[in-house]
Protein backbone atom coordinates (compact mmCIF):
# COMPACT_ATOMS: atom_id res chain seq x y z
CA UNK A 1 0.00 0.00 0.00
CA UNK A 2 1.80 3.33 -1.24
CA UNK A 3 0.61 6.63 0.17
CA UNK A 4 0.22 8.41 -2.59
CA UNK A 5 -1.22 12.46 -2.36
CA UNK A 6 -4.39 11.64 -3.86
CA UNK A 7 -5.02 8.73 -0.83
CA UNK A 8 -4.25 11.16 1.69
CA UNK A 9 -6.20 13.71 0.63
CA UNK A 10 -9.20 11.14 0.62
CA UNK A 11 -8.12 10.50 3.70
CA UNK A 12 -8.44 13.88 5.20
CA UNK A 13 -11.76 14.06 3.47
CA UNK A 14 -13.12 10.52 4.88
CA UNK A 15 -12.26 11.21 8.52
CA UNK A 16 -14.02 14.42 8.02
CA UNK A 17 -17.31 12.81 8.17
CA UNK A 18 -16.73 10.61 11.16
CA UNK A 19 -16.35 11.99 14.60
CA UNK A 20 -14.57 8.81 16.05
CA UNK A 21 -11.43 8.45 15.14
CA UNK A 22 -8.20 8.12 17.12
CA UNK A 23 -5.44 10.30 18.19
CA UNK A 24 -1.84 9.85 16.78
CA UNK A 25 1.67 10.96 17.79
CA UNK A 26 3.57 11.06 14.12
CA UNK A 27 6.59 12.56 13.91
CA UNK A 28 6.47 13.94 17.65
CA UNK A 29 3.57 16.31 16.20
CA UNK A 30 0.84 15.91 18.49
CA UNK A 31 -2.31 15.12 16.55
CA UNK A 32 -5.59 14.61 19.05
CA UNK A 33 -8.21 13.52 17.03
CA UNK A 34 -6.98 13.94 13.58
CA UNK A 35 -10.09 15.68 12.53
CA UNK A 36 -11.00 18.93 10.86
CA UNK A 37 -14.01 21.32 10.02
CA UNK A 38 -16.28 21.74 7.72
CA UNK A 39 -17.05 25.04 6.46
CA UNK A 40 -19.31 27.39 8.10
CA UNK A 41 -20.47 28.53 5.12
CA UNK A 42 -22.84 27.07 2.93
CA UNK A 43 -23.86 27.77 -1.14
CA UNK A 44 -26.34 30.68 0.11
CA UNK A 45 -23.82 32.28 2.39
CA UNK A 46 -21.29 33.76 1.02
CA UNK A 47 -18.89 34.29 4.48
CA UNK A 48 -16.94 31.71 5.43
CA UNK A 49 -15.38 33.29 8.86
CA UNK A 50 -12.26 32.38 10.69
CA UNK A 51 -10.94 33.20 13.99
CA UNK A 52 -7.63 32.43 15.72
CA UNK A 53 -7.52 33.04 19.60
CA UNK A 54 -3.78 33.86 20.85
CA UNK A 55 -2.88 33.71 24.62
CA UNK A 56 -0.01 35.64 25.67
CA UNK A 57 0.96 33.48 29.04
CA UNK A 58 2.56 34.88 32.11
CA UNK A 59 0.94 39.33 31.54
CA UNK A 60 1.69 41.34 29.09
CA UNK A 61 2.24 44.51 30.27
CA UNK A 62 -0.17 46.45 28.30
CA UNK A 63 1.50 50.11 29.50
CA UNK A 64 4.84 49.00 27.55
CA UNK A 65 2.97 47.59 24.83
CA UNK A 66 0.66 50.15 24.26
CA UNK A 67 2.53 52.89 26.22
CA UNK A 68 0.13 55.77 26.95
CA UNK A 69 2.77 58.70 26.09
CA UNK A 70 0.35 61.45 26.23
CA UNK A 71 -0.38 61.11 30.26
CA UNK A 72 1.32 63.21 32.45
CA UNK A 73 1.75 60.50 34.75
CA UNK A 74 3.21 57.76 32.48
CA UNK A 75 6.78 58.60 32.58
CA UNK A 76 6.63 59.58 36.24
CA UNK A 77 5.83 55.73 37.08
CA UNK A 78 8.46 54.28 34.82
CA UNK A 79 11.65 56.46 34.90
CA UNK A 80 13.54 53.67 33.53
CA UNK A 81 11.41 51.98 31.22
CA UNK A 82 8.89 54.36 29.67
CA UNK A 83 9.23 54.75 25.99
CA UNK A 84 8.74 57.91 24.15
CA UNK A 85 7.71 59.00 20.31
CA UNK A 86 10.78 59.94 18.66
CA UNK A 87 13.26 58.97 15.98
CA UNK A 88 15.30 56.51 18.08
CA UNK A 89 15.76 52.83 17.05
CA UNK A 90 13.09 51.00 18.74
CA UNK A 91 10.47 54.39 19.65
CA UNK A 92 6.96 54.31 19.74
CA UNK A 93 5.03 54.18 17.02
CA UNK A 94 1.81 57.11 17.22
CA UNK A 95 -1.05 55.71 17.54
CA UNK A 96 -4.39 58.01 18.27
CA UNK A 97 -4.76 59.86 21.22
CA UNK A 98 -2.66 59.61 24.14
CA UNK A 99 -1.23 56.10 22.72
CA UNK A 100 1.40 54.53 21.01
CA UNK A 101 2.84 51.10 20.31
CA UNK A 102 5.56 49.41 21.11
CA UNK A 103 8.47 50.26 18.23
CA UNK A 104 8.92 46.51 18.00
CA UNK A 105 5.54 46.01 16.55
CA UNK A 106 5.92 47.45 13.09
CA UNK A 107 3.98 44.90 10.85
CA UNK A 108 1.14 45.18 13.47
CA UNK A 109 1.44 49.22 13.35
CA UNK A 110 0.65 48.57 9.42
CA UNK A 111 -2.01 46.60 9.62
CA UNK A 112 -3.67 49.24 12.33
CA UNK A 113 -2.75 51.92 9.55
CA UNK A 114 -4.45 49.95 6.61
CA UNK A 115 -7.59 49.65 9.17
CA UNK A 116 -7.01 45.82 10.14
CA UNK A 117 -5.43 46.43 12.94
CA UNK A 118 -7.40 47.45 16.43
CA UNK A 119 -5.87 48.03 20.30
CA UNK A 120 -8.16 47.78 23.49
CA UNK A 121 -6.89 49.35 26.41
CA UNK A 122 -7.05 49.07 29.95
CA UNK A 123 -9.36 45.82 29.28
CA UNK A 124 -9.44 42.75 31.77
CA UNK A 125 -11.11 39.58 32.48
CA UNK A 126 -13.92 39.50 35.79
CA UNK A 127 -10.24 38.15 37.53
CA UNK A 128 -8.77 40.63 40.68
CA UNK A 129 -6.48 38.46 41.77
CA UNK A 130 -3.36 38.25 40.47
CA UNK A 131 -2.10 34.19 40.24
CA UNK A 132 -0.93 33.34 36.64
CA UNK A 133 -2.83 30.23 36.96
CA UNK A 134 -6.28 31.28 38.32
CA UNK A 135 -6.09 33.96 35.68
CA UNK A 136 -5.07 32.25 33.07
CA UNK A 137 -7.95 29.81 33.83
CA UNK A 138 -10.96 32.64 34.27
CA UNK A 139 -9.40 33.78 30.70
CA UNK A 140 -10.48 30.58 29.24
CA UNK A 141 -13.53 29.00 31.06
CA UNK A 142 -14.70 32.62 30.39
CA UNK A 143 -15.77 32.98 33.97
CA UNK A 144 -14.43 35.50 36.68
CA UNK A 145 -13.36 32.62 38.02
CA UNK A 146 -10.53 29.54 38.15
CA UNK A 147 -12.27 26.33 38.49
CA UNK A 148 -16.06 27.72 37.78
CA UNK A 149 -16.48 25.57 35.18
CA UNK A 150 -13.67 22.56 33.84
CA UNK A 151 -14.51 23.49 29.82
CA UNK A 152 -13.01 26.50 27.91
CA UNK A 153 -15.40 29.38 26.60
CA UNK A 154 -13.96 29.00 23.09
CA UNK A 155 -15.34 25.23 22.46
CA UNK A 156 -18.80 26.16 23.82
CA UNK A 157 -19.18 28.86 20.67
CA UNK A 158 -17.73 26.42 18.58
CA UNK A 159 -20.60 24.33 19.86
CA UNK A 160 -22.98 27.33 19.10
CA UNK A 161 -22.18 28.15 16.45
CA UNK A 162 -24.59 28.50 13.17
CA UNK A 163 -24.23 25.35 10.92
CA UNK A 164 -25.73 26.93 7.76
CA UNK A 165 -26.92 23.01 6.88
CA UNK A 166 -23.96 21.67 7.25
CA UNK A 167 -24.29 17.78 8.81
CA UNK A 168 -20.65 17.68 9.95
CA UNK A 169 -19.79 19.01 12.84
CA UNK A 170 -17.95 22.27 13.36
CA UNK A 171 -14.27 21.36 14.90
CA UNK A 172 -11.89 23.77 16.81
CA UNK A 173 -7.87 23.60 16.59
CA UNK A 174 -5.52 23.82 19.27
CA UNK A 175 -1.85 24.39 18.46
CA UNK A 176 0.30 22.66 20.91
CA UNK A 177 0.84 19.36 22.28
CA UNK A 178 -2.21 19.24 24.46
CA UNK A 179 -5.68 20.73 23.97
CA UNK A 180 -5.53 24.08 26.18
CA UNK A 181 -8.36 24.58 28.30
CA UNK A 182 -10.14 27.29 26.37
CA UNK A 183 -10.65 24.55 23.63
CA UNK A 184 -11.64 21.30 26.16
CA UNK A 185 -15.38 20.33 26.12
CA UNK A 186 -18.19 18.40 24.05
CA UNK A 187 -17.26 20.17 20.79
CA UNK A 188 -14.44 17.94 18.83
CA UNK A 189 -11.33 19.39 18.95
CA UNK A 190 -8.23 18.79 16.96
CA UNK A 191 -4.49 19.72 18.27
CA UNK A 192 -1.19 19.79 16.44
CA UNK A 193 2.43 20.58 17.23
CA UNK A 194 5.69 21.27 15.68
CA UNK A 195 7.65 17.93 15.41
CA UNK A 196 10.88 17.79 17.35
CA UNK A 197 11.95 14.93 16.09
CA UNK A 198 12.97 14.15 12.54
CA UNK A 199 9.64 12.87 10.49
CA UNK A 200 9.42 9.66 9.51
CA UNK A 201 10.91 8.58 6.08
CA UNK A 202 8.36 7.67 3.19
CA UNK A 203 8.99 3.87 3.38
CA UNK A 204 8.01 3.67 7.38
CA UNK A 205 5.14 5.90 6.99
CA UNK A 206 3.90 3.30 3.69
CA UNK A 207 4.65 0.53 5.92
CA UNK A 208 2.57 1.36 8.98
CA UNK A 209 -0.26 2.74 6.74
CA UNK A 210 -0.22 -1.09 5.62
CA UNK A 211 -0.14 -2.63 8.80
CA UNK A 212 -2.91 -0.58 9.94
CA UNK A 213 -5.25 -1.24 6.51
CA UNK A 214 -4.67 -5.07 7.27
CA UNK A 215 -5.73 -4.94 11.16
CA UNK A 216 -7.95 -2.01 11.43
CA UNK A 217 -9.15 -0.24 8.30
CA UNK A 218 -10.86 2.60 10.43
CA UNK A 219 -7.29 3.01 12.57
CA UNK A 220 -5.79 3.49 9.37
CA UNK A 221 -8.25 6.25 7.60
CA UNK A 222 -7.19 8.47 10.30
CA UNK A 223 -3.51 7.14 10.12
CA UNK A 224 -3.65 8.91 6.61
CA UNK A 225 -5.63 11.78 7.95
CA UNK A 226 -2.88 12.08 10.78
CA UNK A 227 -0.13 12.35 7.77
CA UNK A 228 -2.20 14.67 5.50
CA UNK A 229 -2.53 17.27 8.47
CA UNK A 230 1.31 17.24 9.46
CA UNK A 231 2.03 17.61 5.46
CA UNK A 232 0.02 20.73 5.13
CA UNK A 233 0.98 22.32 8.09
CA UNK A 234 4.58 21.91 7.67
CA UNK A 235 4.89 22.44 3.79
CA UNK A 236 7.28 24.61 2.82
CA UNK A 237 7.96 25.84 6.60
CA UNK A 238 11.88 25.25 6.17
CA UNK A 239 12.02 27.73 3.55
CA UNK A 240 10.09 30.56 5.07
CA UNK A 241 13.04 33.32 5.13
CA UNK A 242 10.51 35.92 5.67
CA UNK A 243 11.93 36.85 9.08
CA UNK A 244 15.58 35.69 9.46
CA UNK A 245 17.04 36.68 12.73
CA UNK A 246 14.74 35.67 14.92
CA UNK A 247 15.80 34.49 18.70
CA UNK A 248 14.46 31.03 19.61
CA UNK A 249 11.58 31.74 21.68
CA UNK A 250 10.45 34.09 18.42
CA UNK A 251 11.12 31.46 16.21
CA UNK A 252 8.62 28.95 18.38
CA UNK A 253 5.96 31.47 18.23
CA UNK A 254 6.33 31.95 14.21
CA UNK A 255 6.60 28.10 13.92
CA UNK A 256 2.98 27.84 15.17
CA UNK A 257 1.79 30.51 13.33
CA UNK A 258 2.96 29.10 10.39
CA UNK A 259 1.32 25.52 10.86
CA UNK A 260 -1.70 27.21 12.46
CA UNK A 261 -2.47 29.31 8.87
CA UNK A 262 -1.48 26.47 6.57
CA UNK A 263 -4.56 23.97 8.41
CA UNK A 264 -6.63 27.50 8.31
CA UNK A 265 -5.95 28.17 4.97
CA UNK A 266 -7.23 24.53 3.52
CA UNK A 267 -10.57 24.79 1.90
CA UNK A 268 -11.21 21.71 4.57
CA UNK A 269 -9.30 22.71 7.58
CA UNK A 270 -10.49 24.41 10.92
CA UNK A 271 -12.37 27.86 10.82
CA UNK A 272 -12.01 28.25 14.38
CA UNK A 273 -7.90 28.06 16.23
CA UNK A 274 -6.25 28.74 20.14
CA UNK A 275 -3.04 29.43 19.98
CA UNK A 276 -0.21 29.98 23.30
CA UNK A 277 3.01 31.92 23.44
CA UNK A 278 4.71 31.64 27.07
CA UNK A 279 7.48 33.85 28.45
CA UNK A 280 5.50 37.15 29.27
CA UNK A 281 6.12 37.41 33.00
CA UNK A 282 8.78 40.29 32.86
CA UNK A 283 9.91 40.94 36.55
CA UNK A 284 12.89 41.44 35.23
CA UNK A 285 14.59 43.29 32.89
CA UNK A 286 11.65 44.23 30.81
CA UNK A 287 13.42 47.03 29.15
CA UNK A 288 11.68 49.97 27.52
CA UNK A 289 11.99 50.38 23.04
CA UNK A 290 14.77 47.19 23.45
CA UNK A 291 14.75 44.09 26.42
CA UNK A 292 13.05 41.37 26.71
CA UNK A 293 9.48 42.30 26.26
CA UNK A 294 10.55 43.64 23.51
CA UNK A 295 11.78 40.99 22.23
CA UNK A 296 8.56 39.00 22.87
CA UNK A 297 6.62 41.39 21.00
CA UNK A 298 8.59 41.26 17.95
CA UNK A 299 7.92 37.87 17.76
CA UNK A 300 4.11 37.97 18.28
CA UNK A 301 4.32 41.01 15.34
CA UNK A 302 5.78 38.17 13.05
CA UNK A 303 3.50 35.71 14.29
CA UNK A 304 0.51 37.68 13.20
CA UNK A 305 2.20 38.85 10.03
CA UNK A 306 2.89 34.90 9.57
CA UNK A 307 -0.58 34.18 10.07
CA UNK A 308 -1.85 36.94 7.11
CA UNK A 309 0.37 35.92 4.47
CA UNK A 310 0.19 32.25 5.56
CA UNK A 311 -3.89 32.50 4.97
CA UNK A 312 -3.41 34.38 2.05
CA UNK A 313 -6.77 35.04 0.86
CA UNK A 314 -8.55 33.45 3.58
CA UNK A 315 -7.00 36.45 5.75
CA UNK A 316 -9.89 39.14 4.56
CA UNK A 317 -12.71 36.52 6.52
CA UNK A 318 -9.97 36.20 9.26
CA UNK A 319 -10.27 38.08 12.86
CA UNK A 320 -7.07 37.41 15.32
CA UNK A 321 -7.81 38.06 18.90
CA UNK A 322 -4.37 38.60 21.41
CA UNK A 323 -5.17 38.22 24.79
CA UNK A 324 -3.58 37.51 28.13
CA UNK A 325 -4.68 36.70 32.08
CA UNK A 326 -3.73 40.60 33.30
CA UNK A 327 -1.36 43.34 32.90
CA UNK A 328 1.22 44.66 35.61
CA UNK A 329 1.73 47.47 37.89
CA UNK A 330 2.03 50.71 36.78
CA UNK A 331 4.92 51.51 38.53
CA UNK A 332 8.36 49.78 38.01
CA UNK A 333 9.99 47.86 40.23
CA UNK A 334 13.73 47.94 41.45
CA UNK A 335 14.32 45.06 38.88
CA UNK A 336 13.75 47.22 35.79
CA UNK A 337 10.53 45.37 35.19
CA UNK A 338 6.80 44.97 37.04
CA UNK A 339 5.28 42.56 39.06
CA UNK A 340 1.22 40.95 38.84
CA UNK A 341 -1.26 43.96 38.10
CA UNK A 342 -4.78 43.94 36.39
CA UNK A 343 -5.37 46.48 33.47
CA UNK A 344 -3.74 45.54 30.11
CA UNK A 345 -4.34 45.93 26.66
CA UNK A 346 -5.48 43.31 23.68
CA UNK A 347 -5.05 43.23 19.78
CA UNK A 348 -7.61 42.53 17.27
CA UNK A 349 -6.30 41.49 13.87
CA UNK A 350 -7.75 40.38 10.39
CA UNK A 351 -9.26 41.21 7.51
CA UNK A 352 -12.85 41.33 8.78
CA UNK A 353 -11.51 43.32 11.39
CA UNK A 354 -12.89 47.01 12.33
CA UNK A 355 -9.42 48.43 12.73
CA UNK A 356 -7.59 52.07 12.52
CA UNK A 357 -7.98 52.80 15.88
CA UNK A 358 -7.88 52.25 19.80
CA UNK A 359 -11.03 51.41 21.65
CA UNK A 360 -10.80 52.78 25.52
CA UNK A 361 -12.03 54.15 28.12
CA UNK A 362 -9.04 55.95 29.72
CA UNK A 363 -8.99 55.62 33.45
CA UNK A 364 -5.86 58.17 33.59
CA UNK A 365 -2.48 56.99 35.69
CA UNK A 366 -2.47 59.16 38.73
CA UNK A 367 -2.15 58.04 42.14
CA UNK A 368 -6.42 58.31 42.67
CA UNK A 369 -7.01 56.76 39.46
CA UNK A 370 -4.91 53.69 39.65
CA UNK A 371 -6.44 50.27 40.74
CA UNK A 372 -5.76 49.36 44.42
CA UNK A 373 -3.24 52.05 44.81
CA UNK A 374 -1.13 50.07 42.14
CA UNK A 375 -2.72 48.77 38.58
CA UNK A 376 -3.75 50.13 35.70
CA UNK A 377 -7.54 50.45 36.30
CA UNK A 378 -9.57 48.50 34.00
CA UNK A 379 -13.03 49.71 32.49
CA UNK A 380 -13.64 47.68 29.31
CA UNK A 381 -14.16 43.33 30.25
CA UNK A 382 -12.30 41.50 27.98
CA UNK A 383 -15.71 39.31 27.96
CA UNK A 384 -17.71 42.25 25.98
CA UNK A 385 -14.62 42.25 23.23
CA UNK A 386 -15.10 38.55 22.73
CA UNK A 387 -19.06 38.57 22.95
CA UNK A 388 -18.54 41.13 20.38
CA UNK A 389 -16.16 39.04 17.99
CA UNK A 390 -18.25 35.98 18.21
CA UNK A 391 -21.88 37.34 18.09
CA UNK A 392 -20.92 39.64 14.57
CA UNK A 393 -17.95 37.55 13.17
CA UNK A 394 -19.15 33.87 13.84
CA UNK A 395 -22.91 34.59 14.38
CA UNK A 396 -23.15 32.97 18.06
CA UNK A 397 -26.54 34.15 19.27
CA UNK A 398 -26.46 36.65 22.32
CA UNK A 399 -28.63 34.66 23.93
CA UNK A 400 -26.25 31.68 23.67
CA UNK A 401 -23.33 34.05 24.27
CA UNK A 402 -24.34 35.12 28.30
CA UNK A 403 -26.16 32.24 29.34
CA UNK A 404 -23.91 29.60 27.83
CA UNK A 405 -20.20 30.91 26.62
CA UNK A 406 -19.78 33.45 29.47
CA UNK A 407 -22.15 32.02 32.16
CA UNK A 408 -22.47 34.63 34.93
CA UNK A 409 -21.92 37.73 32.00
CA UNK A 410 -25.08 39.64 32.00
CA UNK A 411 -24.14 42.82 32.74
CA UNK A 412 -21.36 42.36 30.21
CA UNK A 413 -22.94 43.53 26.93
CA UNK A 414 -21.17 42.92 23.35
CA UNK A 415 -18.70 45.84 22.17
CA UNK A 416 -20.23 46.93 18.82
CA UNK A 417 -18.52 48.10 15.31
CA UNK A 418 -15.12 45.52 16.22
CA UNK A 419 -16.27 43.09 12.88
CA UNK A 420 -15.85 44.92 9.34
Amino acid sequence: MSMTDASRRAAFRDALACPDRRGFLIGASSLTAALMMPKIASAARARDPRLVVIVLRGAMDGLSAVPPVGDAAYEGLRPDISLKLASQKGAALPLEGPFALNGAMTRFHGLYKSGQGLVVHAAATGYRDRSHFDGQDALENGTSAAKAVDTGWLNRAVAAMPSAGQVKPIRGLGIGANVPLILRGPSPTMTWAPPRLDAAKVDTIDRLAALYAARDPELAKAFEAGVETDRLALAGMADDKSAPGLSRLQQNFVALAQGCARLMADDEGPRVAALSFDGWDTHTKEGAATGRLAGLLGGLDVAIDTLRTGLKDKWKETAVVVVTEFGRTAHENGADGTDHGTGTAAFLAGGAVKGGRVMADWPGLKPNELFENRDLAPTTDLRAVLKGVLADHLGVPAGVLTEKVFPGSETVTPAKGLIA
